[in-house]
């Protein structure tokens, strides 16, 4: 029930102390201020990182060609590890592959041009699951498919920039470009949510390049998306493309300059795992900060007590119950504390969000850092019981005087 003396006793008390009561707001205030800065600090972190793996897909394995380090069966090291599309095949039937792809790139020539626009881009020999590794979005037309390797065909599929650099604005769907100096039809454009490397790429089919630009079978990097295995299980995987590529190349099973595999999968939970463990260290600093500043007001509410003894103890002559004693102090702890807090709230966020669109758009490791409404809500809740702890075991203690011990106080 609201007591309006009550509250202006409260208030009475608070302006008769302003120094120390703003002193022990700030310290809540602080230790509320911390909490989100730091949680804000971690997830703009988190944020960053996850960005990195955005624009590929998070459970692939990707395999780079290396020089053998060791000798074997009668081969000499430094021997340089040409991939076919033997190696391709061999691991598009392995098990848990959802999607397996080899690439190259075209260097000797990478102009392109239409009627009188000519311009360099990155060109790109694939298979159509690259799409999926890269995690393309086609907008318009399609992707490189797998008719377009079984039967040699020119096609392309361009990037958005590339599209709009050389059309101006002109459909590009079933126009004919200049790949190289050699006539390709464009299939379909594609975006990049990821990020905007891909899109100054083209892509053509690896069938196609390996004959018009005499590569042979030749593969230079090969990668794969693995279904939903658990990071021990792609670690497995791991071991058994090695093991496959190294028996069809002849490399020792020990060689690991031979062949180069990064595991996305493994890194992705290894990142999760990492920020599970920051998140948790976070909001144990930050509670213990706020820690600090809950006992200041419990000493503060000891002292307001001791201040105040007689005046309880008139309170409970007069027939105050401990009760409502208990409510006096526990009122004003809340009041101090929830409002400093608020502030301390308020202010972290508001800090986050000023600093946030500079890093919007951060290719770093830092990335639109802030808190969410469940963390707001959550710290919120810890105020406000924060608050109830700091002045319960003071208003205990004033509940506990006697009348005639408190009348005697000096």
């Amino acid at each position: 029930m609201f007591d309006p003396d009550k509250w202006q006793e409260i208030f009475s008390t608070i302006r008769k102390n302003k120094l120390r009561t703003f002193l022990t707001g700030f310290s809540v205030a602080w230790g509320i201020f911390m909490l989100i800065i730091l949680l804000g600090s971690g997830r703009g972190l988190e944020n960053g990182i996850k960005e990195q793996f955005k624009d590929d897909a998070t459970n692939s394995i990707w395999i780079n060609q290396g020089t053998t380090s060791m000798a074997y069966k009668g081969l000499k090291p430094g021997r340089n590890i040409r991939f076919t599309n033997d190696d391709h095949f061999s691991l598009k039937n392995m098990p848990n592959v959802e999607h397996a792809a080899g690439r190259f790139s075209i260097w000797e020539n990478t102009t392109i041009s239409y009627k009188n626009q000519y311009a360099t881009y990155d060109i790109i020999a694939t298979h159509p699951d690259y799409a999926f590794l890269e995690k393309l979005q086609v907008n318009k037309g399609r992707f490189i498919n797998d008719l377009d390797i079984k039967e040699f065909r020119k096609s392309v599929a361009l990037g958005e920039v590339v599209e709009r650099e050389l059309f101006k604005g002109e459909p590009a769907v079933d126009k004919y470009i200049m790949v190289a100096g050699i006539p390709f039809k464009v299939v379909g454009v594609f975006t990049d949510p990821g990020g905007d490397r891909d899109l100054n790429r083209v892509y053509i089919p690896i069938s196609t390049a390996q004959r018009v630009f005499n590569r042979g079978n030749r593969v230079n990097q090969l990668s794969v998306t693995v279904s939903d295995v658990t990071a021990e299980e792609s670690n497995q995987m791991v071991e058994s493309i090695r093991r496959d590529i190294s028996k069809r190349h002849t490399i020792h099973p020990d060689d690991k300059r031979a062949l180069f595999i990064w595991n996305t999968l493994e890194q992705y939970k290894k990142f999760l795992s990492l920020f599970a463990s920051i998140r948790i260290f976070i909001w144990i600093i930050g509670i213990g900060t706020l820690i600090a500043g809950i006992v200041g007001v419990s000493n503060i509410m000891i002292v307001v007590v001791k201040e105040r003894t007689r005046e309880i103890g008139i309170r409970k002559a007069l027939g105050a119950t401990p009760g409502s004693v208990i409510g006096l102090i526990l009122q004003e702890s809340v009041l101090i504390t929830a409002f400093a807090g608020y502030f301390g709230l308020i202010a972290g966020v508001g800090l986050l969000e000023i600093i946030s669109p500079y890093f919007s758009d951060s290719e770093n490791f830092f990335r639109s850092p802030g808190v969410d409404l469940r963390v707001a809500l959550t710290a919120t809740g810890i105020l406000v019981l924060a608050g109830t702890m700091a002045g319960f075991i003071p208003a205990r203690k004033a509940s506990a005087i006697r009348p005639i011990e408190a009348l005697r106080n000096e």
